[in-house]
């Protein structure tokens, strides 16, 4: 059976024909104006809702379509069971004496709340990167290719290339690999190729040897 192509909502399928509905590619399902996806992008959830069309709120609950920051999913992301983005629009007003949204009560004053915050920078994720189960990212954090979140985990922030960051906050407990191993990786940025490259240097991404996966590269 072919590789999937980018537009299949479920592309998990068991050797005897069995379609895993709790795996999709995200770009297959998501239509919103402030979620952009890469392809072949996909998330995992034991409980996935029945629409398709929901899984933008499943993973990012509090980013409507007048929100004033956006989240950015880069190409072949792994985002496990649980993981939810917590966007700018989750906020609450903190300058008075209470946080209640009264005004989000209020159908004529819902937008005027949302516009009374100050515009947030944007929710970024690289290329490659493998988000574990439950993980929360709060507003504006910035994810580099090839990191790895912990299970759990609550990043609020900047984790750098081909880091492992667990914890709540988050911290870098080590890198995966040396600074210039890192530095050739992210040259190579197999993550680009055409798909048909890729899968034909499965082996390659998938080991340990840079030399090779140069090589690959310049095939």
């Amino acid at each position: 059976m072919p590789f999937p192509t980018p537009d299949t909502a479920h592309p998990v399928r068991l050797p005897d024909g069995t379609v895993i509905k709790g795996n999709v590619f995200l770009k297959a399902v998501i239509d919103h104006p402030r979620i952009d996806v890469g392809e072949y992008s996909y998330a995992n959830d034991f409980d996935p809702p029945e629409d398709p069309a929901e899984w933008a709120s499943r993973i990012a609950p509090y980013l409507f379509p007048p929100s004033p920051d956006r989240l950015i999913i880069g190409k072949f992301v792994q985002i496990a069971h649980g993981v939810r983005f917590i966007t700018q629009s989750a906020n609450h007003l903190m300058s008075g004496f209470s946080t209640f949204p009264f005004a989000i009560h209020d159908p004529d004053r819902f937008l005027d709340y949302a516009a009374a915050f100050e515009p947030g920078p944007d929710t970024v994720v690289g290329n490659d990167v493998w988000i574990g189960m439950d993980a929360k990212i709060m507003p504006g954090s910035r994810i580099g290719s090839g990191a790895i979140i912990g299970a759990g985990s609550v990043v609020a922030g900047e984790i750098s290339d081909y880091a492992i960051a667990l914890g709540n906050p988050a911290r870098v407990v080590r890198m995966r690999f040396e600074p210039d191993l890192i530095e050739r990786l992210m040259q190579v940025a197999w993550w680009d190729w055409p798909i048909e490259k890729i899968l034909s240097h499965e082996a390659a991404i998938t080991g340990a040897d840079i030399d090779a996966l140069e090589a690959a590269q310049q095939a």
